[in-house]
């Protein structure tokens, strides 16, 4: 049996190594896009998304799958995916005039430098000052400030109304997020992640999420109980709410970043 030198073996190694810390990538549309593999121990099947910032292909696949098998079949779907990277839109840079969607409006940016630097919304107008550069910057903190405050209000509401089945249930600690995979998150400590761009969505919208993450504090599943929980808090329509954000969420991404 041939055996290789260290010297060989130890450059060998360090190419493989080099190798696997450089994800796959495909072609599509004329850009080599990065495939990013997950092997799940619960996956019995390959399943396919792509980043809602169109920066990479995203795959989940069983354990023993191969890298190659995941590679064919995100090159097998090169059309689908060729699509969907056209629906994306780049993040828009906002400036005076621009159009900023908040709590289901459509507010127009008035920004003069003499003005007062913190936002202040009159009737379909943001008003702000200050210098043009970091202007972003600015409108950001305000969005998450202001997500920060009707979220709490939102928690103290459907945590109120869950009381009735859980009399000991207490307010959960609240966290903003920037997640690109979901709108909320509720930890098995009881922390809730809610995703600051729900400030932008209808006010409906956002509620559906958060009563969504207060009911997981009763069921820590999405079982039968769990959905009859949800319906009971929130008062709106559930489904109408999920279909805005599977039309309109991935657009909250081409705001600010």
């Amino acid at each position: 049996m041939a055996v290789l030198p260290d010297f060989l073996r130890r450059s060998f190694g360090r190419s493989a190594e080099r190798e696997a810390d450089v994800p796959p990538a495909i072609e599509i549309g004329g850009r080599q896009i990065p495939v990013t593999i997950r092997r799940l121990a619960q996956s019995r099947r390959m399943v396919m998304r792509l980043a809602p910032d169109a920066s990479e292909i995203r795959i989940s696949m069983p354990r023993w799958g191969r890298t190659a098998e995941a590679l064919a079949f995100a090159k097998s779907r090169a059309l689908w995916l060729e699509a969907q990277l056209a629906r994306h839109v780049p993040p828009a840079l906002l400036g005076d005039g621009s159009s900023l969607p908040f709590r289901g409006m459509v507010l127009r940016i008035d920004h003069m430098v003499s003005a007062p630097r913190r936002p202040v919304v009159m009737e379909s107008t943001l008003r702000l000052g200050g210098p043009a550069e970091g202007l972003d910057t600015r409108i950001r903190r305000w969005l998450q400030a202001e997500a920060k405050l009707l979220f709490a209000d939102d928690l103290a509401f459907y945590c109120a109304r869950a009381k009735v089945a859980q009399p000991t249930l207490t307010l959960p600690t609240l966290a903003l997020t920037n997640a690109r995979s979901r709108w909320g998150s509720c930890s098995g400590k009881g922390i809730i992640r809610l995703n600051w761009r729900l400030i932008m969505a209808p006010d409906a919208v956002r509620r559906s999420v958060v009563a969504h993450e207060v009911a997981h504090l009763l069921h820590f599943d999405h079982s039968p109980r769990f959905h009859a929980c949800l319906a009971r808090l929130f008062e709106g329509d559930i489904e109408e709410a999920n279909r805005w954000l599977k039309r309109h969420g991935r657009g909250l991404y081409g705001i600010l970043g």
